[in-house]
């Protein structure tokens, strides 16, 4: 007897469950907080913030939820500055989700975990480009030889 196959997952399904679960543990009812917080804080604020977890009291009734603590890791220099735009924070969140989920946010001083971008790869060597331009002579445009030229130094170099 066969069993019928199962339709195979897609990547983001099974990612996009295993990012959730993670958030879930640090108190993010949603992604969206972490992942798009130059649109919803703005983006200065989130250039200098980033939301390290939601801590949400015991809930005492079911009907009045108590909001949760945000906390924030900030760079030092401008942790005074972001404890003044607290409140700003606060209400842009609460936009954000649509109701009052954050009531006050804490300031943890720490350095972001931000990525640093990649370095642009150095260019060819322009007497390998040369070179390969020369022998590239049936090319009557020569835009097109010097573009195939030079990346054809790119990928010998690699």
């Amino acid at each position: 007897m066969n069993k019928p196959r199962s339709q195979p997952k897609l990547l983001s399904q099974i990612v996009g469950q295993t990012i959730a679960d993670a958030f879930a543990r640090q108190g993010f009812a949603a992604t969206g907080l972490v992942t798009h917080r130059p649109e919803i804080v703005g983006a200065e604020i989130a250039d200098h913030a980033e939301p390290m977890r939601m801590i949400w009291p015991r809930r005492v009734h079911e009907d009045d939820p108590e909001p949760a603590t945000l906390v924030l890791r900030v760079e030092g220099p401008v942790a005074l500055e972001m404890q003044h735009l607290s409140g700003v924070i606060v209400e842009r969140v609460n936009r954000f989700f649509g109701w009052r989920a954050v009531g006050r946010i804490q300031i943890r001083q720490a350095p972001l975990m931000r990525r640093e971008k990649k370095k642009a790869p150095p260019a060819p060597d322009p007497e390998v480009v040369g070179r390969l331009a020369a022998a590239m002579g049936d090319i009557a445009d020569e835009g097109l030889r010097n573009a195939l030229a030079r990346l054809g130094a790119s990928v010998k170099r690699t």
